[in-house]
């Protein structure tokens, strides 16, 4: 991460000549200074990918002025983009349950400034956790969800979402399925870890399917949230060796390790704009 205010385009568009010339030459054109810059192509589907880092200070304008004048470019290109200013930190909200691994440890690294981001509240179906995270100074709000009242339950939580200027919500071992207006209203924007190395083990009780069938490798996968149970596009992965000495509790155990950091990694990726999403596939910009 640099440590000047900088902008962040992100892209993906057919694939064709000259592209980077001519972004690149937009950008150089205005005496813009690139930071760090990553392209992929996909041959199989002839889309190219691009992420570009920009000094701001460099441009004579700002974010607003940069859209206005970049996007006859992007036209001719037919370019999905979007670009981000790293001066405002995005807020993130996090649901919960009753497994407190995943949410202890995105708490440790935001107090650690490890991850640049401004948590806006949690939300979970228990009150487990709320006298841990008003410790912390964030607002805790409990929302019960019960089989008579989803609709309502998640119609607050989306209206806490919105009150709460969301960017980004995190399911942290959140162990309800959303419903599906709720996925399509934030395309893109809901991150979840599931305790399985997707696509093996989908749904309740990853590691007790992975023991009956003797599995060699158990892993975490952190993935954007669709209407279709644990199906979402792939952000990062992550797997431990075991064998056959190890129990159901052991790989739980083991698991956990791995599903706080896949999923700490795969929001780093998000947040920083190195995620684009194609289809049900990510080029993720390392």
């Amino acid at each position: 991460m640099h440590q000047d205010h900088f902008y962040t385009l992100s892209a993906s568009c057919p694939d064709q000549v000259g592209i980077i010339a001519r972004v690149t030459g937009f950008i150089t054109g205005h005496g813009g200074w690139i930071l760090e810059s990553s392209f992929h192509a996909d041959a199989l589907d002839s889309r190219y990918f691009m992420r570009i880092e920009i000094k701001a200070a460099s441009l004579p304008f700002g974010l607003d002025e940069f859209c206005r004048q970049f996007s006859p470019l992007a036209n001719a290109l037919q370019m999905d983009w979007r670009i981000t200013d790293s001066a405002r930190k995005k807020r993130v909200v996090v649901l919960v349950s009753q497994q407190e691994h995943c949410l202890y440890d995105l708490l440790a690294r935001w107090q650690a400034q490890e991850l640049n981001i401004d948590i806006a509240c949690v939300i979970s179906n228990h009150d487990t956790f709320r006298g841990f995270v008003e410790w912390h100074g964030i607002p805790f709000h409990h929302v019960p969800v019960t089989p008579e009242n989803k609709p309502q339950a998640y119609a607050e939580v989306q209206r806490l979402f919105e009150a709460a200027q969301g960017d980004t919500m995190v399911l942290a071992r959140y162990m309800q399925v959303l419903p599906s207006e709720l996925c399509a209203a934030y395309s893109g924007r809901i991150i979840n870890i599931h305790h399985s190395f997707l696509p093996s083990f989908v749904g309740a009780k990853p590691y007790h399917q992975a023991y009956t069938r003797g599995v060699k490798l158990i892993g975490a996968t952190c993935h954007y949230v669709t209407a279709d149970l644990d199906q979402g596009p792939i952000i990062e992965q992550d797997v431990i060796r075991i064998d056959h000495s190890d129990s159901v509790e052991d790989m739980v155990r083991y698991g956990k390790d791995i599903e706080k950091t896949v999923l700490a990694r795969g929001l780093r990726f998000h947040l920083e704009d190195r995620v684009l999403v194609h289809g049900n596939k990510t080029v993720v910009f390392r």
